[in-house]
């Protein structure tokens, strides 16, 4: 499944917000952080989506 994230960086920090999921965000240290970060945040929505 491909989900759009939309991905910046704000004083050292990466940010990111996913559009599809009202709600959906996170940050991380760096990109790699960030990533596994957008992929839990994601997993954690549809989990408490679907309960």
């Amino acid at each position: 499944m491909k989900i759009k994230v939309i991905v910046w960086q704000e004083d050292n920090v990466w940010c990111a917000s996913v559009p599809a999921l009202p709600g959906c965000h996170t940050w991380g240290e760096s990109y790699e952080h960030l990533m596994e970060m957008v992929k839990e945040a994601i997993k954690g929505w549809l989990e408490v989506a679907t309960a």
